[in-house]
């Protein structure tokens, strides 16, 4: 703890926490000096003062490199990727600003050309958030909190095909053979509910055609609940199967290999998941008439089914890895279709009452 004068003035130059703070307490007078370098320890201390020293002075661009750098000590793999990845447009933006520079209308201009690109909500909210937490280390985050805003959640509601679209949408992934990817993981999201993420994950070891099982391990979902196993029906091993002839035939047969490995330059890497099948998947969707359809559509198709089956919801939550009945409901769309069948079902039990007379009309009969 420090105060000193500098010229006629008094100041204060303090660590805390690892970071510095050097500023004027803007008075002569050596009693008034204590009293105000108390009040801004105190500030500190609250979070209400951000640093203004050398890591204020900071570039956005040098702290998040820090701020992942110490992330990837503590958080697995693939968090640190997608945090790694939602840096890129925030560093490419915010460059070479200085922490201490950075205001509520620079995050809102940030979000504004983030949203003129088409990006969704929740993607610029992620980003924004990753922000907050690199300005919250280096105690520049309460200075600005009250006048940042996220942007609203946008709910969309998921696509569930007919059977008429579930149908053509298979049938256009068997007509051609570049397809085989695709076509087999769709096969698998409709018939276990699985994510995008879960597919590219799973491992050779996971899958027991025999005792008809596939494993969902927790490195390859979202959440703890997303680890279980699911039971495999006709078509999803017949998927499965097609798939494990091709790892058969390209050598990928090590139990730690991945069912979809990587191809980069024709070259397959089984020790890496695929990235993914967008391109393929997106003239796949468009043959089919389907476009705009997305892949995780499919997850919800599969709730849905299981719902409209009569399944209990811990049984569908046991299947699909859901944490709660609230997730549960945010996927199961039910039909409106189904639920009319249902009202319509009511009118073959419900009796047609005679309407009842009035008091009045009754005296008047007799």
């Amino acid at each position: 703890m420090a105060v000193y004068k500098r010229g006629k003035w008094y100041w204060m130059h303090d660590f805390v926490n690892g970071v510095e703070y050097r500023m004027t307490l803007n008075t002569r007078n050596w009693q008034e000096a204590l009293k105000r370098h108390k009040e801004k320890l105190n500030e500190i201390a609250e979070g209400k003062l951000g640093s203004v020293g050398k890591v204020a002075r900071q570039t956005l661009e040098a702290a998040t490199d820090v701020y992942l750098e110490e992330r990837k000590l503590f958080k697995a793999p693939k968090t640190y990727i997608t945090e790694f990845e939602r840096s890129k447009p925030l560093k490419a933006f915010f460059g070479d600003t200085s922490l201490k520079r950075i205001t509520p209308g620079l995050i809102l201009k940030y979000q504004t050309e983030r949203k003129d690109k088409g990006l969704a909500n929740k993607t610029v909210n992620l980003e924004v958030a990753l922000l907050r937490q690199i300005l919250k280390k280096h105690r520049q985050w309460k200075r600005i909190a009250e006048d940042v805003e996220m942007l609203p959640k946008q709910t969309k509601a998921a696509r569930v095909l007919s059977p008429e679209e579930k149908a053509s949408l298979l049938t256009w992934a068997a007509s051609r053979t570049d397809w085989l990817i695709v076509k087999c993981a769709a096969i698998l999201a409709l018939n276990t509910t699985m994510r995008g993420c879960e597919l590219k994950g799973l491992r050779r070891k996971d899958v027991d055609l025999f005792e008809r099982t596939l494993t969902i391990r927790r490195d390859s979902t979202k959440t703890d609940a997303g680890a279980r196993v699911i039971p495999l029906n006709r078509d999803a091993v017949a998927a499965l199967s097609e798939l494990l002839t091709r790892a058969d035939q390209l050598g990928v047969t090590e139990p730690e290999h991945f069912v979809f490995p990587a191809c980069e330059c024709g070259v397959i890497d089984p020790t890496k998941p695929m990235k993914g099948w967008r391109t393929a998947w997106r003239h796949l969707t468009t043959k089919a008439g389907l476009k705009g359809l997305r892949f995780h559509d499919l997850r919800h198709q599969a709730i849905t089914e299981l719902c409209e089956a009569g399944l209990s919801d811990m049984t569908v939550m046991g299947i699909a890895g859901h944490v709660s009945r609230e997730m549960l409901a945010h996927y199961s769309h039910i039909r409106l279709q189904a639920k009319r069948l249902a009202v319509e079902a009511l009118e073959m039990t419900t009796p047609i009452l005679p309407k009842p007379e009035s008091e009045g009309e009754s005296m008047r009969v007799n």
